[in-house]
Formats: structure tokens, C-alpha cells, sequence
């Protein structure tokens, strides 16, 4: 069968295809318009023209209104901050020029200034601000002795300051007119929105996830693990679309709590296997399901290595732990042994001779939570992310829609709660796209 996702490129590698123009870079661009504007039916006219106001403009804007919030107050505590101590300095060598006259003198007290303005922020339990303070210090004391007025010097700064961060505000809290893409299902890992599988989704990331799936985004969470990882990990989401889980080896509602659709492991290809683990041994795991239900079988006696593994996943309520043998030999999705990363290699080439070819993919994992420690999981041949993809595709498209899939991943993997929130941003852009300057997005995401 031809594969369906044959016209998904990766917009980084066609060198013809520019990023689309976001809504921030255009909300941008309008403040300093009207900064400069708002300057020019005031009477300034070229190197009069103050640039104060654009620049705080600028770093004021952010993709989240509650940000360019943050950011505009910051900018507007450091702006006081570093004008009490530049004011205070021009005062300083207004009455007393003597101080002014040697230049080693000025400027070593232009650089005591900016430590002040600097400990200042830091004292108020404002760091972010601490920069700020210090810029808009330089700023109004760098042109001495060409300042007749300090008052007059200070009070535009802080008229400059006020107007930057207004516009900002007022211009980021207009919506621009965008267009929704309903047809669109976006593919995320879970592993690129929660640093490790025994993590909970970050608050700020939940949030963001949770509008999307509210606004009408098709949205589908893909998972190396079983269910019972997402229920740990993503409790509170508010789905829109089934879950890719078991490294794609099954499909599931967790609006019902029902698989949807999985690929077990025939019973001619894993008699064998669990036969020769058992012949050398070496206790594994049979992960099955059994009406709608995961059940995990443990077979062999329980190493020290894999007891520190076991515990924590029984301690789990989502999780079924059964002893004994498994109830059908044809429920069987995938088996795993748990060992020390060299023994487990060793573990794998004895299994070569009894694993079919072209029938089993194996897979290797280092276990979070368990130094030096890694699982070999068994699947069928079939049980992939790619596969499980195309397979939902089919199943949302029964009712006549095109949908299109479209890969959503980050390019370094997760590193912090930051990353997520950037890379479902791009999502929401990706979505609902801004009119005139949005592009239809026919690709991968790479965050």
C-alpha cells in the first residue's frame, strides 16, 4: 500500500519554504509604528526623534498577553529604578562640578551607578528587572555635561517608558484575524512535553494543551509506554483525539477507556521466545490485553536489578501486576526484559535464533529512574509509531473528512517547561494561522 505521509517533508530541509510571518513579529512591527507616530504628531523630527519608547516596545511584546504584562512592568520598575539613580547622579554633579571635571572620577561613578541600579532590582526581589534599571541609568546620565535640565532628562525617560509599554500592551491584547484548520491532526510525543515518564505535565503546559483542545484543535499524544502513563502524566487533559501508545502497538480512548485498536504479537512467533528466556533463565515481563484492560504477567524469579524497576511501577494504581500464566497466548502486544545494559545485549544476540525475521521489531531503552539499567522490548513487526499513525488516520477519516496528519516534534528534545510551551505555540500557530500572513501548514513541526 502507498504510504500516505510519502508528501510530508520537513519545511527546515527545503531551502525554498520560509517560515510563515508570526503573529508577534507583526504585533511588533504595528507598536513601533505607532511609538514612532505617536513622536512624530508630537513634533520630533529626525535625530530628536526619541527611540526610548520603540525599544520598549519591542521587548515588551511577547506571545502571551499575561507576558508582555510581566515584561512591561519589569520594564517600567527598572525604568524608576534606573532613573532615581541617574537623576540622583546629575544632581550630584550639578552641585558639586568638581566631580564631573576629572574623567576617571565620572565615569567610575557612572559605573558605581549601574551596580546600584543593578543591587536595586535585586534588593526588590525584581532580577529580570536589574538590566533595564541599569540601561535607562547609562541612558540618562551618559550625556553629561550636555544636560541643562536632570528634572526634564528624567521625566521624558519615564514618559518614554510609559508609552512603549502601553502600546505594547494595548497592541499584544488586540486578537489578529486568523482562520482555523480543522482538518489538520497533529501528532505530539509525550516524551517532548514532560521531561521523564513518572513526571506530570507542567501547569503553563497544561494550560496551553487544554486551549487548544477547547478551541476545536485535533490533537493526538503519542506514548512509548501504556495508558497508565498518560493517566499519570497528562491527568486533567481535556483529549480531542485517541492516543498512539505502546510505542504504537495500540490505539486508545481514554475518554472510554477502551483500546480502539492494538497489534499483539502471533502466538507461533512469541511461544518461542518466551521459551528460550525461560530455558536461559531469565525473567520477563507479557504486557496483554484483555477487555480493554492492561495486564502485565511476570514469569521467572525477580532479579535485585529488576525488583528496583517493579516496585515503583506496582506501586502505580493504573497498573495491573498478575502472577501466573497469561490468559490468551493471541493478547500478547509486547514482552520485556529488564538487565544491566551489557547483559541485556547479550541477552538480545541469544534470542536472534528463535526471533523470526521480518516478523519482530526489538527495541532497546534505558530505564528512568534506574541507572545503568535498560529494558528490550519485543513488539510485532507492525507495532510502530508510523504505522499506529496511519492507522488512526483511517479511523478519523471514515466519516468522509480530509484530514491531514501533520508530525509535531522538537528538534533537541525536552530540556525544560519552556520548550514545551514553545513547541505547542507553534501548534496553535500551525492551527490557526493569522489571515493575509499565516501559511498552510503541509509539514512537520519542529520546534
Amino acid at each position: 500500500m502507498r504510504n500516505r505521509f510519502s508528501h510530508i517533508i520537513r519545511q527546515s530541509d527545503d531551502p525554498w519554504v520560509l517560515p510563515h510571518l508570526g503573529g508577534r513579529i507583526v504585533k511588533t512591527t504595528v507598536a513601533v509604528f505607532l511609538c514612532l507616530m505617536f513622536y512624530y504628531l508630537r513634533g520630533y523630527r529626525g535625530q530628536d526623534m526619541p527611540t526610548e519608547a520603540a525599544i520598549t516596545a519591542i521587548i515588551c511584546m511577547q506571545p502571551y498577553v499575561r507576558d508582555t504584562g510581566e515584561y512591561a512592568f519589569n520594564r517600567f520598575v527598572g525604568s524608576l529604578i534606573g532613573v532615581f539613580w541617574g537623576l540622583l547622579l546629575l544632581l550630584l554633579l550639578n552641585d558639586f562640578p568638581r566631580l564631573g571635571a576629572n574623567v576617571l572620577v565620572l565615569y567610575a561613578m557612572m559605573a558605581a551607578g549601574v551596580l546600584l541600579s543593578l543591587y536595586s532590582a535585586v534588593l526588590l526581589r525584581m532580577p529580570d528587572a536589574s538590566g533595564l534599571a541599569s540601561i535607562v541609568f547609562l541612558c540618562i546620565v551618559i550625556a553629561f555635561p550636555d544636560i541643562q535640565e536632570p528634572l526634564h532628562q528624567a521625566a521624558h525617560r519615564i514618559i518614554d517608558v510609559f508609552v512603549g509599554t502601553t502600546i505594547a500592551t494595548v497592541v499584544n491584547v488586540i486578537r489578529l484575524p486568523r482562520s482555523k484548520r480543522p482538518d489538520q491532526v497533529f501528532f505530539i510525543r509525550t516524551r517532548d512535553l514532560v521531561p521523564d515518564r513518572f513526571s506530570h505535565i507542567a501547569p503553563a503546559a497544561m494550560f496551553q494543551l487544554n486551549y487548544l483542545y477547547n478551541d476545536g484543535a485535533k490533537i493526538c499524544l503519542m506514548s512509548e509506554h501504556a495508558p497508565a502513563f498518560f493517566t499519570l502524566q497528562m491527568n486533567g487533559t481535556r483529549l480531542s483525539a485517541p492516543l498512539i501508545v505502546m510505542d504504537g502497538a495500540a490505539i486508545y480512548d481514554a475518554n472510554d477507556n477502551r483500546y480502539l485498536q492494538f497489534q499483539t504479537i502471533a502466538s507461533e512467533d512469541s511461544a518461542p521466545v518466551r521459551a528460550r528466556l525461560e530455558a536461559l533463565g531469565i525473567s520477563y515481563f507479557t504486557y496483554t490485553i484483555h477487555n480493554d484492560k492492561t495486564c502485565i504477567f511476570h514469569t521467572g524469579a525477580l532479579r535485585e536489578e529488576e525488583k528496583i524497576v517493579y516496585d515503583r511501577m506496582r506501586a502505580s494504581p493504573y497498573r495491573s501486576y498478575l502472577e501466573g500464566e497469561i490468559y490468551e497466548a493471541e493478547e500478547i502486544v509486547y514482552l520485556k526484559v529488564i538487565a544491566p545494559e551489557k547483559q541485556l545485549a547479550e541477552i538480545e544476540y541469544a534470542l536472534r535464533a528463535v526471533l523470526p525475521k521480518g516478523r519482530l521489531r526489538r527495541v532497546i531503552r534505558p530505564q528512568q529512574g534506574a541507572e545503568g539499567l535498560a529494558a528490550l522490548y519485543i513488539y510485532a513487526h507492525s507495532a510502530t509509531m508510523e504505522q499506529a499513525q496511519k492507522r488512526l488516520m483511517e479511523m478519523l477519516r471514515q466519516d468522509g473528512s480530509t484530514l491531514v496528519p501533520v508530525p509535531v516534534r522538537l528538534r533537541g528534545g525536552y530540556r525544560s517547561e519552556r520548550d514545551a510551551i514553545h513547541l505547542l505555540h507553534l501548534v496553535g500557530n500551525a492551527y490557526e494561522p493569522v489571515l493575509l500572513f499565516g501559511r498552510k501548514q503541509d509539514g512537520e513541526i519542529v520546534g
